[in-house]
């Protein structure tokens, strides 16, 4: 949501803030804009649309000369996507130019003051409310950075800004308060950016700014504050990924190749942590004093995250034998969970900055319960918060529609349940060895998944299904599960209504929506409730659905005496099944928007990384 970057130091800026703008599309977004200081002073240009068609209005950068400036793409919050309401905002007076990402809650407020004030606005953002209080509070101080102080103090909200005055030529101001920004340091130069691909062509070294930080910043030198206004020390910390990671490398769209890379970085992620057929996770000092007192865990996050959450509580419940609740975090604050000192909360973001999953984390420490992160983003926000985190290492995740972030999570998932096991003695030691053996095997099991023959057969079903206006997904138990996740990734990228339903809930509604020619998917892998799904397929069946089958490979046969078409996967054990299945659903999905003509890499009004409330 919404991508920042700025640049000061000694080559023309225009090109740098277009190219990392490139860098920054996967976030999603609706409008462009750069703003540069050169020989006019504050010159901007901006645009409805993609980053191309900024790039044809200036002339790939030529038109705007200067050596600092900021760029934006912009996610429509506040008015819609227009020329007027892109980034960057100039203040009426035209001294002050911002980028901003994040929500300003109380601008209507302050812009009726600053409109008492004589002050004119140009757009229907709350972002344009920045840019003028700073103004007011400039002329007021004749001091930029006591300027911008004042003006920070009156927002409500989440913001990260990137701040130019026309009257500091070689000059920037940054500040981040509950939405992401990053700081790179380079050789006489510097930059800002909300995520490490944009600037990391350039450098290698990066902070990443905390809660309530301030960087005023020329090309020679930086200065960073905290949130009380004191001098602090931002140390670089450095990228070890490299550029290519955030590149299609040969793929057409991001999501297949991130669909390719799972086997890679699930290794990644995996293998590091079993050590002869153990689980050790040196990343949790939680002591096993204090994970025996655990009574319950929530699971906090959002979107697909969240779907890792459902497969959670069956796998955590079924091996650890504690109550385990999977939670919206947009409802956690607002549900009156339950918490205390033995209460364990993970809370699961791709990102990191997950707006909503942040303030959630930030309710469950305030009530004493005992809180993990799983993220993929080291340093984020949500790292830096919780009690303890497990990486994810994902590496860059680009299509808006997670694959591999949505795979690590949930090998993760399987990581902390071996644990916790082992700790908590509720698995016998030779069926935790069988798991982590089976664990430790996973990516050639999901490597086998992308065969050419199977890939294959999915664009088969692909091409023939693709005009369907809905589509049910039924499974039970851990197929069930996973149901949400694949009926996720159909709706986001190929535009199809779709809806995922506990196969045993169809007599209880559901069914009433299923008329001939409706497309099923149906996932039947939890071989004793085998039987039970293919009872659920013909009912549907009865009422003229167009059944498609996930089985696995020992079930085939018999699923084709009842569905029209089967699809299968390896069975593995029966915990890690739900990792084999997601990978047909998400080429399904791929394959099926790529038949409808839909941008699969930036689905409509979607965003990557969701920043704000």
């Amino acid at each position: 949501m919404c991508g920042i970057v700025g640049y000061v130091g000694r080559q023309q800026a225009a090109p740098i803030l277009l190219d990392g703008l490139s860098k920054l599309e996967y976030r999603g977004y609706d409008s462009a804009g750069i703003c540069v200081h050169g020989p006019m002073g504050l010159e901007a240009m901006k645009t409805k649309g993609r980053l191309q068609a900024l790039r044809d209005k200036t002339d790939d950068g030529k038109k705007l000369p200067g050596v600092i400036g900021i760029g934006h793409t912009r996610w429509a919050t506040h008015g819609a996507p227009s020329d007027q309401n892109s980034h960057p905002h100039l203040s009426d007076d035209g001294v002050i130019a911002v980028v901003h990402n994040g929500i300003i809650e109380n601008y209507m407020e302050l812009k009726e003051m600053l409109i008492s004030k004589g002050c004119h606005f140009h757009s229907d953002t709350d972002t344009e409310v920045i840019s003028n209080l700073i103004a007011l509070h400039y002329r007021e101080h004749h001091d930029l950075l006591e300027a911008v102080r004042q003006a920070i103090r009156r927002l409500e909200g989440s913001y990260a800004l990137g701040i130019l005055c026309r009257e500091f030529p070689r000059q920037m101001i940054a500040v981040k308060k509950d939405s992401p920004l990053i700081f790179g340091f380079g050789d006489g130069e510097y930059f800002i950016a909300s995520d490490v691909p944009a600037i990391l062509k350039h450098t290698r070294k990066v902070a990443y700014l905390e809660d309530g930080d301030m960087a005023v910043f020329t090309a020679n030198s930086v200065s960073f504050y905290n949130a009380l206004g004191e001098p602090v020390r931002r140390t670089p910390e450095t990228i070890t990924w490299e550029l290519s990671a955030a590149e299609r490398g040969g793929f057409p769209h991001f999501m297949l190749k991130e669909i390719y890379d799972q086997p890679n970085v699930l290794r990644d992620t995996i293998h590091p942590r079993i050590q002869n057929n153990h689980v050790v996770l040196d990343e949790i000092p939680f002591s096993p004093s204090v994970l025996k007192k655990i009574r319950r865990i929530y699971i906090v996050a959002c979107g697909s995250s969240y779907y890792v959450g459902c497969v959670a509580k069956y796998i955590l419940e079924k091996s650890c034998k504690i109550p385990t609740e999977p939670i919206v975090a947009s409802e956690f604050r607002y549900a009156d969970p339950i918490l205390d000192e033995n209460t364990l909360c993970l809370f699961i973001s791709q990102s990191g900055e997950t707006a909503d999953t942040l303030a959630a984390l930030r309710e469950a420490k305030a009530q004493k319960a005992k809180t993990l992160a799983i993220v993929n983003v080291v340093g984020s926000a949500i790292a830096k918060a919780a009690d303890q985190v497990l990486y994810t290492w994902a590496g860059p995740e680009i299509a808006v529609a997670t694959t591999k972030a949505y795979s690590t999570q949930l090998a993760t998932i399987y990581l902390i349940t071996l644990y916790l096991a082992e700790v908590l003695e509720t698995m016998a030691q030779e069926e935790i060895q069988a798991a982590c053996k089976a664990l430790y095997g996973l990516p050639e099991q999901i490597q086998a998944c992308l065969s050419q023959e199977r890939i294959t057969q999915i664009q088969y079903y692909a091409s023939t299904l693709f005009d369907h206006r809905d589509a049910f997904f039924i499974g039970r138990n851990l197929d069930s599960a996973t149901c949400l996740e694949g009926s996720l990734k159909l709706k986001e990228i190929a535009y199809i209504h779709s809806e995922a339903y506990a196969a045993g809930e169809l007599k209880h509604g559901p069914i009433s929506l299923i008329e001939p020619g409706t497309l099923v998917l149906a996932i039947a892998t939890v071989a004793p409730l085998f039987e039970k799904t293919m009872a659920n397929i013909k009912e549907v069946k009865a009422r003229g659905a167009h059944v498609l089958c996930l089985t696995t490979e020992d079930l085939e046969q018999e699923a084709k005496k009842t569905a029209d078409h089967v699809i299968t996967v390896p069975k593995i054990h029966p915990l890690l099944q739900p990792s084999l299945n997601v990978i047909p659903l998400q080429t399904f999905s791929y394959y099926t928007a790529l038949a409808r003509g839909c941008d699969v890499d930036q689905p409509r009004n979607l965003a990557k990384s969701v920043t704000v409330e």
